[in-house]
């Protein structure tokens, strides 16, 4: 049987899912985001309610089991108005059953329902090689620009951009 991604925005009810999910993201790939399980840990039901509240954070799920998420992804408008695919995750079990895909055409959309989009960004650390395959098959390509990942300086990230 072939898997199904099924992708949603979340709801102030998923805040547990939510967290969850970002936790098990943080120890499963922690040289992938900007922050630490340490920190993200620490938040509170509001600090989850508030990130919810943005419109623009997406859970998956395979062959419709809504009961437990297998990824996740957002959404941001930064100040200067440029738009940016961030926290994007898929676990091991779902990976290879095109929820990475589902997620990033979720947060492409999204973005064209926002004011003025011209442009998706994101950062990928620069040895993830699967996630960068993922972002070019979406119409990513590099943009020259690198930074130390934030939750570990040790790293580089490298920026990647398409058009909307």
């Amino acid at each position: 049987m072939v898997s199904m991604a099924l992708v949603r925005k979340a709801t102030p009810d998923d805040w547990e899912s939510l967290r969850d999910t970002r936790l098990a993201a943080l120890q499963d790939a922690p040289d992938a985001f900007g922050s630490t399980y340490a920190q993200q840990a620490a938040y509170t039901e509001q600090d989850w309610l508030r990130r919810i509240a943005g419109d623009s954070t997406f859970l998956a799920f395979l062959d419709d089991d809504v009961s437990k998420p297998v990824g996740l992804a957002g959404g941001y408008r930064d100040d200067d108005g440029s738009y940016h695919l961030v926290s994007m995750w898929v676990s091991p079990a779902a990976r290879g059953h095109g929820v990475g895909d589902a997620l990033v055409n979720a947060v492409i959309a999204w973005a064209l329902t926002q004011p003025a989009p011209t442009a998706l960004h994101l950062w990928v650390t620069e040895a993830n090689g699967s996630a960068r395959r993922l972002y070019e098959r979406c119409g990513f390509v590099p943009t020259g620009e690198r930074q130390p990942l934030p939750s570990n300086p040790e790293l580089d990230e490298i920026a990647m951009s398409r058009p909307l």
